[in-house]
């Protein structure tokens, strides 16, 4: 069934990769023929060009942006008894690389604006057993880094960038996944810089470190049939890595059209008179971020947004909520310590953000279709309350 004339999905990974078609068929030809489709030099180049991309010094290929998480865990060693500060308002994978290993997920609540870790409710959750930090850079904004990497040092404890939706954010200028220990990134095709599938790349300063991941993604193996660790088994294949070379060098043009859009967005609701009152409130930048857009993330507030998703859905505007259970209620973790006085921002944005379309091919009519759809949805609402 086709879809209807003015629809608008929330995400259309046909239209990014339909040009480049003939370029990636070429690449994966070149794949086929070299017969390696592990450790080949695809994947070598793009470690090199991630890692340049981040400003860090070494990238390590992996199976997919959670076994980043899971690998740069074990690498420091996290296992039972241990503690990582984690935020609940994330996907699954922030909380699950911890629980995996036995080691205990302490819950931090978020900041009502970024939707990223709260870094005054992180000093409360720190305790003898805290043996790592898990920033997530939620929704291509990075979190305040520089004060959670600082609070780190202070106490010694180790911090993994959760960048998963975050590759070329940064904050101060300095890009995500060179701030800690290790950066951890995810090319899920819904990711900015997007693959045909999983892959993940995790980014680090320290070459030991580097060896380290490398090793333990690889079964713990070397040389061949002799384990120096228990690792797993999470390589990044070449035609994942064929695939994002070429995307990659799409990736800044991708990032500057999500800009234009999140700004174009401003003005539209804003010329709508959908901000006045209330009615919705708009995503913030922080002033020191670098903001890259994976998601454009609006708040409903007043127990409208489920009522207004479905309204986008019978208007064919796609829309989606991350996330509308948090972590800590989620069944598999709700026996985990929550940090502080509690989560009650994380609570309140899991009740009221709703995601738009923003990837870079969205149209500036699509654009007006969602604001006006928006638009419609109050003006029904308002008239049935009146």
């Amino acid at each position: 069934m086709s879809a209807p004339v003015n629809s608008v999905p929330l995400l259309d990974v046909g239209r990014a990769n339909g040009p480049l078609r003939e370029e990636f068929l070429e690449a994966l030809g070149r794949v086929i023929d070299s017969g390696r489709f592990f450790f080949g030099p695809d994947v070598e180049e793009l470690e090199r060009e991630v890692a340049g991309y981040s400003q860090a010094a070494h990238g390590v290929g992996c199976a997919s942006g959670s076994d980043a998480l899971l690998l740069a865990l074990m690498a420091l060693s996290i296992g039972p008894g241990d503690e990582v500060i984690v935020p609940s308002f994330t996907f699954f994978a922030s909380v699950s690389c911890i629980t995996r290993l036995g080691a205990t997920p302490v819950f931090v609540d978020i900041r009502p604006d970024t939707f990223n870790v709260d870094v005054d409710a992180l000093e409360s959750a720190i305790s003898p057993k805290t043996k790592a930090i898990i920033p997530v850079h939620l929704f291509g904004q990075c979190a305040e880094i520089d004060r959670i990497c600082q609070i780190g040092g202070e106490h010694d404890i180790p911090v993994i960038e959760d960048a998963a939706q975050a590759i070329g954010a940064a904050y101060h200028s300095r890009p995500a996944g060179s701030w800690g220990t290790v950066g951890c990134f995810s090319f899920y095709p819904t990711k900015n810089l997007g693959g045909m599938g999983d892959g993940g790349m995790m980014t680090t300063g320290d070459p030991a470190m580097a060896d380290r991941l490398r090793l333990l993604a690889s079964h713990g193996m070397r040389p061949r049939y002799h384990h120096q660790l228990v690792g797993i088994n999470s390589r990044l294949d070449s035609f994942q890595a064929a695939v994002l070379r070429i995307k990659m060098k799409h990736l800044a043009a991708g990032v500057e059209a999500r800009q234009r859009n999140a700004s174009r967005y401003a003005r539209m609701f804003s010329d709508a008179g959908l901000v006045a009152g209330d009615l919705i409130t708009l995503p913030h930048r922080d002033p020191a971020a670098f903001h890259v857009w994976n998601q454009y993330t609006i708040r409903v507030a007043g127990g409208r947004r489920d009522e207004l998703k479905a309204h986008l859905a019978e208007q064919s505007v796609g829309s989606e909520i991350y996330y509308p259970i948090p972590m800590h209620q989620q069944k598999c973790f709700d026996n985990f310590r929550v940090a502080g006085s509690g989560l009650a921002q994380t609570e309140a944005a899991a009740a009221e953000v709703l995601n738009l379309p923003i990837y870079p091919e969205l149209r500036v009519d699509e654009q007006s279709r969602v604001v006006e759809a928006i638009g419609q949805y109050f003006a029904r609402a308002n008239r049935v309350a009146a």
